[in-house]
């Protein structure tokens, strides 16, 4: 059974932009799915870096989490050049 943990910020970005609803109904998804790769294809979840992920709630829309033994915690959301942006100061 996978857990899921939501940082702060995450929680704070998410309420900020009113997708609640949106992101919950992807966080359920990507619990189910996350580990078979057939299933990866259709969340869009792609892998950033060791344990980094990235699924997508819309075109627009990205969440990025930590993946590791049993536990996914989301830490960021945003747009594209958000992500970006969050991604070059985790490097």
């Amino acid at each position: 059974m996978i857990s899921v943990e939501l940082s702060a910020r995450f929680k704070k970005i998410v309420r900020k932009a009113g997708r609640e609803a949106e992101v919950s109904a992807t966080l359920k998804l990507v619990v189910e799915g996350f580990g078979k790769p057939h299933a990866h294809a259709g969340l869009a979840i792609r892998k950033l870096g060791r344990h980094l992920y990235e699924c997508r709630t819309s075109l627009a829309w990205r969440l990025v989490f930590v993946a590791h033994t049993g536990v996914l915690t989301f830490d960021f959301a945003g747009d594209h050049d958000s992500v970006q942006n969050y991604l070059r100061g985790k490097r």
